[in-house]
């Protein structure tokens, strides 16, 4: 638990939002790329997590609402749960956390249909109000924000879907005793496609090949009340793509690559009210800084470059019975720094599927999950309840 003390409530807001947006990019970097609502990029699902946070284009399974929805029509079981916890700066505290829940249904053999919800707590805070060294009020908040998604996917070939979700989000990071703050609210959209191949013969075995893409978060910015603060959805660009190896025994060799770019405007150096020069991004609506996020870079091609971040996840199943997976997630140093290896492991029991993972900074920004055990479990409800028979 946070215990804050400020001489005004709005203060702590402010200071609540930049603790999110430098929690979630690494480091305090003038030209780092920074949102609102930036826990819409934490990976919420141990299995991605454990092949360095790639999902675009991976095997469809039930977290697929966060990654590509597009990939629910290919899902293995016709319905089915996800539910995960995430644990965050856990070496810090234990109050602030990532929670998600998604739920997806096959409609018929070309059509899907999914919902999730995923809630950010940041923890209790408790704030003191003090007038001349006397602490004359004493409130404990529990700030929060959360997204309510619904996505359809279809597909139009034997091998190729297409997906649209609509997300409604809340950033609720006001302090009870401003009576003037409000909830920052807002709409999202995405848009996902996915290819997944029938199994081709290559040598004494087969490969079925994967592609996806998703644009993600398109919306107008979420507008904060104290001070007029607005700020850019994560608006993000996903490409991927993979093959699984399949050999006899129900066994295969998994290979994942993904390419990702925040679609908001970059930092560029700008004359601030006193007259110095800051980087900041530039007062534009979500839709033109969309457009020009490809070559807004102050310093061109190369800047924009750096701002592609890449991964690489493997995942080795042996029999259907034992998953093992690791990836390598990387990010430019001015850009952020990321850059963490992964590991993860999954156990199939019954209908049930339990996944971990574990992952290690391998740059001298430190990650706020490094260190952590994380744990996510799915299930398929399409068999419902299976009960022994009497002997």
């Amino acid at each position: 638990m946070f215990n804050c003390i400020f001489w005004r409530p709005y203060i702590f807001a402010l200071n609540l939002i930049v603790f999110c947006l430098l929690s979630s990019y690494g480091q305090n970097n003038d030209r780092v790329i920074t949102t609102g609502v930036p826990f819409l990029l934490i990976t919420p699902d141990a299995r991605a997590a454990g092949m360095g946070d790639v999902g675009v284009a991976t095997s469809p399974d039930a977290y697929a609402q966060q990654w590509n929805p597009a990939k629910y029509p290919f899902a293995f079981f016709d319905k089915g749960v996800g539910v995960s916890y995430t644990p965050y700066l856990s070496k810090l505290v234990n109050d602030i956390f990532l929670g998600n829940i998604t739920y997806f249904k096959k409609i018929g053999e070309r059509g899907a249909w999914a919902s999730s919800l995923k809630y950010f707590s940041l923890g209790d805070i408790q704030f003191n109000e003090i007038n001349y060294g006397t602490i004359v009020n004493q409130s404990l908040e529990r700030p929060n924000e959360l997204t309510l998604d619904l996505s359809y996917s279809l597909k139009l070939s034997n091998q190729f879907a297409m997906a649209v979700a609509g997300r409604y989000i809340r950033s609720d990071l006001k302090i009870s005793s401003d009576l003037d703050a409000a909830s920052a609210n807002t709409l999202g959209v995405d848009l996902a496609a996915y290819y997944f191949s029938e199994p081709q013969k290559v040598g004494n075995s087969e490969m079925q090949f994967r592609s996806g893409f998703n644009i993600s978060n398109v919306g107008p910015r979420l507008v904060y009340d104290i001070g007029g603060q607005k700020n850019f959805l994560p608006t993000n660009l996903k490409i991927g793509t993979g093959f699984d190896w399949l050999f006899e025994k129900n066994t295969s060799l998994g290979i994942n690559l993904e390419f990702n770019k925040l679609l908001v405007p970059s930092p560029v150096e700008q004359v601030s009210e006193n007259g110095s020069l800051i980087y900041a991004q530039p007062d534009v609506n979500f839709l033109r800084g969309l457009l020009t996020s490809f070559n807004d870079a102050q310093d061109g091609f190369s800047e924009e470059i750096k701002e592609i971040t890449w991964a690489v996840g493997v995942e080795y199943q042996i029999q259907n019975v034992f998953a093992f997976r690791t990836g390598y997630f990387n990010e430019s140093q001015e850009k952020g720094s990321r850059r963490y290896l992964t590991f993860g492991a999954g156990l199939p029991i019954n209908q049930m599927q339990v996944d971990i993972s574990y992952l290690f900074s391998t740059s001298t920004v430190r990650s706020p999950l490094e260190n952590t055990l994380r744990f996510s479990l799915s299930f398929d409800l399409s068999a419902g309840i299976v009960l022994p028979e009497d002997e």
